[in-house]
């Protein structure tokens, strides 16, 4: 198959064109903290648009995971990154000579050093990739698309007056004779360096160690006026080789192919996620590959975790709490009830997260998984009241959740997290029972975190999920979310909380 990009097995379509802003529902999912996290060390790449971009076709979500296996080989993933490294080299030198636009020979000796850069970098590529287990579709066409570029007479002939020419210009030697007031530039005279013979005559004489005069030149960060000036004269004596050098920075400046280009960008994609996951993979974590589907609704997964909070977690050397999940047959909606601080809000983000990044064809947090490609999510958290918009907590609610169901299809994947709290009891269930009546109805993917364990049991759809707490000590929470009935005490603890009237405030109040 030709070969386009690395990130889509469809050429007739641009990957390289991606939305410049973030899903609505990536705050709400922690998403913008796991994309920041991900990307922080490749910003010259710009790789958030790829991660603003879901997929919607199975076959895209196949061919980015068979780019995923390929790269868990270590040799291949190392050798991917030192031709990375290569290209960013490559980029230096080009920014370099922009630098130096008012030093002409400068600025053409760093696009020639960019050019040898370059060619060797992509030959050596060219030369490993066939000798390496490869798989994916994408490396694969790559490999071929590669193997050509670099049999093809234009790069041969880039490739080897790049060489000749770096060979012609490290040939040139030139002597400085420096006096008051000058600077004369003349041809490097055939008496050589006597510097070794005149060491050895005199070293009969000598008496201690000798003292080093040898001066380390500063690392080269640019160009002045002087040296432009002894690069000029170097030019009037060497002619040929500087034509040449000009003639090679005319016709050549082209011939960086873009879809070597692209695929350097679009490969860190992958290497920037596979990198982030590492350091949790080092502490135990697992991470899969999930199966996908777009028909099946049954949705599962073992071991898995919220990834936002695995960082946060990471930094703080405290232990990561996993999770099951499932849906089975007809169920289609998780009604998440049990204590605050219980883990329920997590458990939502964790499915969130899951769907998306399975929509972006990368590994999920888990240790196996069977996911969904939804056409949309849709996420519903509670908000700061906006003043600005005249509109009560209530009513905002209400006019949130009618654009999501306005928006959502049968494919959607809606998360809601504790909606309608700012009402009283018997309105939050009437309005829930309506909501839940309008997304039983559609047969769509949905997370619910509530008090109301009203909901649990609302259909055969439903499915009650519920917060534990330490049998021994109910008021220490485990973290860890099972499929059972409601206890019926979520709420009525809400209530007592805001109201102070917990065992624990009563106590703490009695005391004082």
């Amino acid at each position: 198959m030709p070969f386009d990009s690395i990130l889509s097995p469809r050429t007739d379509v641009d990957s390289g064109v991606q939305p410049d802003e973030k899903p609505a529902f990536f705050r709400d999912l922690n998403l913008d903290q796991t994309v920041e996290a991900v990307t922080a060390g490749w910003k010259e790449y710009n790789l958030t648009p790829f991660f603003y971009s879901p997929l919607e076709d199975l076959d895209a979500v196949a061919y980015r995971q068979e780019v995923v296996r390929d790269l868990e080989n270590e040799i291949l993933f190392d050798e991917i990154d030192a031709f990375s490294a290569q290209m960013r080299k490559v980029r230096e030198q080009l920014q370099q000579a922009k630098k130096l636009k008012d030093y002409k020979y400068a600025r053409e000796r760093c696009i020639l050093a960019a050019a040898d850069l370059y060619s060797a970098g992509v030959d050596h590529l060219a030369r490993l990739l066939p000798i390496l287990e490869i798989k994916s579709r994408g490396l694969c066409s790559f490999r071929a698309y590669l193997s050509t570029y670099v049999e093809s007479n234009p790069f041969r002939g880039f490739a080897i007056e790049t060489h000749n020419l770096k060979t012609l210009l490290s040939a040139i030697r030139y002597n400085l004779l420096i006096r008051e007031g000058g600077i004369t530039v003349r041809q490097c005279d055939a008496t050589g360096d006597y510097s070794s013979t005149i060491e050895e005559t005199f070293s009969k004489f000598r008496q201690d160690a000798p003292q080093n005069y040898w001066v380390e030149l500063r690392k080269w960060s640019g160009m002045n006026h002087i040296e432009a000036q002894v690069q000029q004269r170097v030019a009037l004596l060497y002619p040929n080789a500087f034509r040449a050098l000009d003639a090679f920075c005319g016709e050549q400046a082209t011939c960086f192919d873009p879809t070597v280009a692209r695929f350097d960008r679009e490969i860190q994609f992958y290497v920037a996620y596979l990198t982030y996951i590492e350091k949790f993979r080092r502490a135990g974590l697992r991470f899969c590959l999930p199966e996908v589907s777009r028909t099946s609704k049954e949705i599962r997964a073992r071991d898995a975790f919220d990834l936002a909070l695995a960082e946060n977690l990471n930094r703080e050397r405290s232990s990561v709490v996993l999770n099951d999940f499932r849906l089975s047959a007809g169920e289609r909606i998780f009604v998440v009830s049990g204590p605050n601080h219980g883990g329920k809000t997590t458990f939502a983000r964790m499915l969130g997260q899951m769907h998306y990044l399975a929509s972006l064809g990368l590994p999920v947090p888990g240790r196996e998984a069977q996911l969904f490609l939804p056409d949309q999510l849709f996420t519903h958290f509670e908000r700061e009241e906006n003043l600005t918009n005249l509109r009560g907590r209530l009513r905002d609610d209400l006019v949130r959740l009618h654009e999501i169901l306005r928006k959502t299809t049968s494919n959607s994947f809606v998360i809601l997290n504790e909606v309608f709290s700012s009402t009283c009891l018997k309105d939050a269930i009437d309005l829930s029972k309506k909501v839940m009546t309008k997304l039983s109805d559609l047969d769509l993917l949905v997370v619910w975190v509530t008090f109301l364990d009203e909901l649990a049991a609302f259909n055969d759809k439903t499915v009650s999920v519920v917060a534990m707490v330490d049998a021994q000590n109910p008021r220490v929470r485990t973290y860890k979310l099972e499929r059972q009935p409601a206890t019926g005490l979520a709420y009525a603890l809400a209530i007592a909380q805001k109201h102070r009237v917990t065992y624990e405030c009563l106590k703490e109040r009695l005391r004082s």
